[in-house]
């Protein structure tokens, strides 16, 4: 069970830091806001983050 902790961790922090450099500082922001959204369980702030995302997603294509 921990190395299926771990390896989930580090595809987490791995997909985090491809943001980061693809989409920069609004990426991560994003990413945080959709992140604390899921765990909090608060459909207002996961949104945010999502739409953030699909909007630089449709910007960059």
């Amino acid at each position: 069970m921990p190395i299926v902790a771990i390896v989930i961790a580090a595809l987490a922090i791995g997909f985090e830091q491809l943001v980061q450099w693809r989409y920069g500082p609004m990426g991560i922001i994003a990413f945080v806001a959709l992140s604390i959204g899921i765990k909090a369980k608060n459909t207002a702030i996961g949104g945010v983050g999502a739409v953030i995302l699909v909007m630089l997603l449709a910007q960059s294509g």
